[in-house]
């Protein structure tokens, strides 16, 4: 569907002069025929311009319906003759555009002292004494010589005007060629930073900026529609809501787009919606302030991701094929971006599935730690954030966090399940889980850089942890995270040997373990993020299945888990 307002051009009265070009044209004539010429309309057959000498008047009512007939036919023609005088006319130009004709009054022989010239005088209005004066200081011409030059008046003149056209078509086509130059190399930028690590919202602002450079728009805006229902999956975070990304002065917020979409009632056009005066002048057109605007569905398949839409002509002219084939290559360009994250979306989603029912096996296995795998990822992207790590970092630590401990489905039940202190055999039995862990998804080239956090989440900042005995930075900033989230969610949850600690107690073993045990870096994190990891540990333990039941002694609301009896 396409929305194109059409106007026709006006038939608009010429002005009674002569262009400037063409006054530029005559000025070089009147020096080769050596005499003044004039200009009729040869549409009209007015006078658009005059001539001083000879004085006097001219039948100018007949001379113009005969230069109108020369224009017609488009050759030189004598519209009178008394000698020894004529009047001659030649058009200038035959082309469709060209409609003047220069007159000139020409002398055809020389003129004697006892020549009689009342005939010549009365024909130009004037007296034989001023006829003669004129005469004196002009050029003798023979009828088939003015004939001649006529004709090579008429091709000058016709050359003139198609190197005029020909220059005008070269600056068009200049033009032409540095807005596609523009546009493809706004393409080109487009496509070179197409990589499935950049969101459809920094694509989005970058092509803006680039856009707005090029189209002729007072405004542009990209709004990408929401991809998942409710809240955003931590391992597969996608777009719950609607967001407008703008550059220029856009007339519209979110919402006023959204109403204006709904106005239109497009459905997913195939076409670019190109919007003019036509259209926004009607009385029922919700937003006065939008005077043009074009329209392009962001589409990849079946599956509508957004629009880009251009608002407001630079030169308040219209919008049309060229701004419409623009955004169409940029729409296809985006559409086809969308439709990739959201194929890798939705990927992530069902590895996190997976990664969950792996989770869902350990906890079985260990009663005890029914939910803590889910707690430390959710707390370990908490950190993240804090810390500054960009959305990529954040999956990543939170598959991390979901598969930390999964490595203890091969440690023997006795050592897993065992309620007292564990001996240093079982003790150094139950380390080997980090690499057990490792060896179960080394395999996964998806979880590449989750095996790194995985394998070092328990080493310490002072490098006394295992199992390689890593020191400060040389640990993983993704274990360092994981190491804290952990210890917090171990040190709050209920033990067969214990109950979940105070969370004051928790925070002074922090404290004194920042620099030690942890890096304290992510410890100073945990306190500046520390209501909403105790609201994250809150709202989890709330979702424990079914057979579990939230102890209510926890200092810091539902933070201790114990069996249902």
């Amino acid at each position: 569907m396409v929305l194109e307002l059409s106007i026709p051009e006006k038939n608009v009265p010429l002005e009674p002069h002569v262009p400037a070009g063409l006054a530029e044209v005559l000025s070089v004539l009147e020096r080769v025929f050596g005499t003044e010429l004039a200009v009729v309309d040869g549409e009209t057959g007015a006078v658009v311009r005059s001539m001083q000498h000879p004085p006097g008047g001219g039948r100018w009512e007949l001379w113009g319906v005969l230069c109108r007939q020369a224009a017609e036919h488009g050759r030189p023609e004598f519209l009178e003759d008394e000698d020894p005088v004529v009047v001659f006319a030649f058009p200038l130009g035959r082309s469709e555009r060209s409609h003047f004709v220069a007159v000139g009054i020409f002398l055809c022989r020389p003129v004697g002292p006892g020549d009689n010239l009342a005939g010549a005088a009365a024909l130009l209005g004037t007296t034989e004494t001023e006829f003669r004066a004129w005469a004196s200081r002009q050029v003798v011409w023979s009828p088939e010589a003015l004939q001649r030059l006529g004709d090579l008046a008429v091709q000058y003149v016709d050359q003139m005007e198609q190197a005029t056209r020909f220059e005008q078509e070269a600056q068009s086509l200049s033009a032409h060629l540095a807005s596609t130059y523009e546009e493809i190399s706004l393409l080109h930028r487009l496509t070179r930073n197409l990589k499935i690590s950049r969101s459809d919202e920094e694509l989005g602002r970058l092509v803006l900026d680039w856009l707005l450079e090029v189209l002729l728009a007072e405004a542009v805006a990209i709004q990408l529609l929401p991809v998942a229902e409710g809240r955003s999956n931590l391992s597969a975070p996608g777009r719950t809501q609607a967001v407008l990304l703008t550059a220029g002065q856009c007339p519209v917020d979110c919402a006023g787009f959204s109403r204006l979409i709904r106005y239109l009632n497009l459905g997913v056009p195939l076409q670019p919606v190109v919007l003019n005066r036509a259209i926004t002048r009607r009385p029922d057109w919700p937003t006065p302030q939008i005077r043009q605007m074009i329209l392009v569905a962001l589409v990849e398949g079946e599956n509508l991701f957004g629009w880009v839409a251009g608002f407001n002509h630079v030169d308040d002219g219209e919008f049309g094929t060229v701004e419409a084939n623009l955004l169409s290559s940029i729409a296809a360009i985006l559409g086809i971006h969308s439709g990739n994250l959201e194929l890798y979306r939705q990927q992530s989603e069902l590895l996190a599935g997976i990664v969950r029912a792996l989770t869902s096996a350990l906890d079985a296995r260990d009663k005890y730690t029914c939910g803590h795998s889910e707690r430390v990822a959710q707390i370990a992207v908490r950190l993240a954030q804090q810390l500054g790590c960009n959305a990529r970092q954040q999956e990543t630590i939170y598959l991390a966090g979901l598969l930390h401990d999964i490595g203890k489905i091969g440690v023997e039940d006795s050592v897993l399940r065992k309620p007292e202190k564990l001996t240093p055999e079982e003790y150094e039995h139950i380390k080997q889980h980090v690499r057990i862990g490792h060896r179960i998804l080394q395999d996964l080239k998806k979880l590449d850089n989750v095996l790194p956090i995985i394998l070092y989440h328990h080493e310490a900042w002072d490098g006394s942890g295992y199992p390689d005995q890593l020191p400060r930075e040389e640990i993983p900033m993704g274990a360092r995270i994981i190491a804290v989230a952990d210890a917090f969610d171990a040190m709050s949850s209920d033990r067969p040997y214990r109950k979940g600690m105070p969370i004051e107690k928790i925070e002074t073993i922090l404290q004194a373990g920042a620099g030690r045990q942890w890096d304290p870096q992510v410890v100073e994190a945990f306190f500046q993020a520390k209501q909403d990891i105790l609201e994250i540990v809150r709202r989890e333990r709330q979702e424990i299945p079914s057979g579990w039941l939230v102890s209510p002694e926890s200092a810091f609301g539902s933070a201790a888990v114990s069996p249902a009896t």
